[in-house]
């Protein structure tokens, strides 16, 4: 595929784009969104990041460009399904209301063109910090800020030597025993929340880190994020699902790169870890 082709899916999981905050790739994301398509959409919470707005306001033309585009995609007539998470929580007082054909919701099941049922959901309601220690939550966000500044100085060097985009915080997240630890717990309660709801799988957002993995006949699979990975979730038309990386703008022109591989991680071994 090259030139200025339009990849076209099923369904596309888009999360984690805090749009507000500095480190939001909003130029990733609407080359991303200029190049590929779907008949539906799922925003799978943290797209506007309100805790950070109430901190500085911070909001630039391509962050407003993000919704412009997505606004312009539902009026053409993609379904696009906005599910809240904590960054962006107000929108959970809207459950059900439609604004400018996105619907809010807090969570949803999708069904697959293979006939598979997927939990949709943020995945903020089982993070015992965010829930429970509502201030530590914070001042884990006060950190992260710290390493999205260190990840903006990374980004700038390898452009300047022409090297593409890579992240200095998600590479320190997998090498962190403690982080490590957390996003094996997330998955495992993710995975039973999967399980009680009756559905065969979960597709989630929340920690960037992107993932697909198989856990006793339950497909998890987060979205990863807009902030450190540049990745979305993508579901073909056989109902099969692919993690999409998009760590460049392409100024028109499409890389003949249609999937750029990921590693995904094994499940984590708590004893080893």
């Amino acid at each position: 595929m090259s030139g200025t082709s339009t990849r076209s899916f099923r369904t596309l999981f888009i999360s984690d784009v805090h749009l507000g905050s500095k480190g939001a790739k909003a130029d990733y994301l609407i080359d991303f969104l200029r190049h590929h398509e779907a008949e539906t959409i799922y925003l799978v919470g943290d797209i506007v990041d309100g805790w950070r707005l109430r901190r500085s306001w911070h909001w630039p033309q391509t962050h407003n460009d993000v919704v412009q585009k997505l606004l312009r995609q539902a009026r053409k007539g993609t379904a696009i399904t906005y599910i809240a998470g904590n960054h962006d929580e107000f929108a959970r007082m809207f459950q059900g209301v439609h604004f400018g054909g996105i619907v809010v919701a807090d969570r949803a099941i999708h069904e697959a063109a293979d006939g598979k049922r997927f939990l949709v959901i943020h995945g903020d309601q089982f993070d015992a910090v965010v829930q429970n220690a509502r201030w530590l939550a914070y001042l884990g966000d006060f950190a992260y800020d710290a390493a999205m500044a260190t990840n903006r100085l990374v980004a700038r060097f390898r452009r300047t030597f022409g090297l593409p985009y890579w992240s200095f915080s998600s590479w320190a997240k997998v090498k962190v025993k403690k982080a490590v630890n957390f996003i094996g717990a997330f998955q495992d309660v993710l995975t039973e929340e999967a399980r009680r709801s009756e559905v065969d799988g979960v597709i989630c957002g929340h920690i960037h880190h992107p993932a697909i993995e198989n856990f006793d006949g339950i497909q998890y699979i987060n979205t990863g994020d807009w902030v450190e990975n540049c990745t979305a979730v993508a579901e073909d038309f056989d109902g099969s699902f692919v993690i999409l990386r998009w760590p460049h703008v392409l100024a028109g022109k499409l890389v003949n790169e249609p999937f750029v591989p990921m590693v995904v991680d094994q499940r984590v071994d708590k004893a080893a870890a």
